[in-house]
């Protein structure tokens, strides 16, 4: 437990001294609120009727992304370590492997929960969810969710960064993973009517459940849209003159009932699954990559 510690500890300062890579990760979510959310707005207004929020819908997978990519990027010190010589004095000592991944393990998560925890604060302004007692309870039943993923993803960074020896593939690798991971997750978009291809692969992309339970949480009792302001209400509001709607029927136009259902449906379901199935699916993914992480630190040359 001292090596788990002292790794922690080292992972723990080298990002609190590094000034760029503290602004950096907290910066690049702000950008993409504040442009591709902005951007976006008027692209989802269907989804919410007339003034659909895409930022509020947006904030939960932005963190989610936060995490996922401070976590896994977290692990490229080991290719640093080896490439400079630390990670051959670490393994010669009777600190065991184990006890090294584990430290690069919580280092990784203790820097990608800061980097969450410093977003977070965003959820109290008045662009998002407002200064409420509603909203801390939301963010601290989010904890533990960002926890665990951040966990499961450090031991994805792990394993992968504990068979390579080169700066130059470890990006290019796991770009090559997070970004389909990132993009399926819905963390930009609503997994609703997708093609059954693309169904397919959001159901098998565990980051998906973890945005999808951050999103159940943080959207709950969030009204996104004005159902009321939908061009489906708007066409059943004009025709409740009886000589009106002759004329409407006589054209071709649906029936006001009809729009009327339409309007309810117009509004974004905000949680694919039921939150247990979240957190197990999250639980077991991160379960099998913390045991494929330590299978690998302890095959890693020194």
């Amino acid at each position: 437990m001292r090596g788990v510690y002292i790794i922690w500890l080292r992972e723990f300062k080298r990002f609190w001294r590094d000034r760029a890579r503290r602004i950096g990760g907290f910066a690049q979510p702000i950008i993409y609120l504040a442009l591709l959310g902005v951007g976006m707005q008027n692209a989802f207004k269907v989804f919410g009727g007339g003034e659909f929020s895409y930022v509020k819908f947006m904030f939960p997978g932005i963190l989610g992304m936060t995490v996922l990519f401070t976590a896994v990027f977290s692990a490229i010190s080991i290719i640093w370590d080896r490439e400079f010589g630390f990670l051959k004095e670490v393994l010669v000592s009777p600190v065991p492997r184990s006890s090294v991944a584990l430290g690069k393990i919580l280092g990784g998560s203790t820097t990608a929960m800061l980097q969450a925890a410093i977003f977070l604060l965003l959820a109290f302004t008045p662009w998002f969810y407002g200064f409420s007692l509603s909203t801390l309870w939301k963010i601290l039943a989010v904890v533990p969710i960002l926890v665990l993923l951040a966990l499961s993803l450090t031991s994805l960074g792990v394993a992968v960064a504990a068979r390579m020896t080169s700066f130059e593939g470890f990006p290019i690798v796991m770009n090559f993973l997070l970004m389909p991971l990132f993009f399926l997750s819905g963390a930009f978009f609503p997994l609703q009517g997708l093609p059954g291809w693309m169904d397919f692969l959001t159901k098998i992309d565990p980051l998906t459940y973890g945005v999808d339970a951050l999103r159940g949480i943080m959207l709950r009792g969030v009204e996104l849209g004005n159902a009321a302001a939908s061009p489906f209400a708007q066409y059943a509001a004009w025709f409740k003159d009886g000589d009106i709607l002759a004329i409407g029927l006589s054209r071709g136009y649906p029936d006001p009932s009809a729009l009327s259902s339409m309007a309810g449906r117009a509004s974004l379901p905000v949680q694919a699954h039921p939150l247990w199935l979240d957190l197990l699916v999250m639980a077991g993914f991160g379960v099998f990559l913390f045991a494929v992480a330590l299978w690998q630190f302890n095959r890693t040359q020194q």
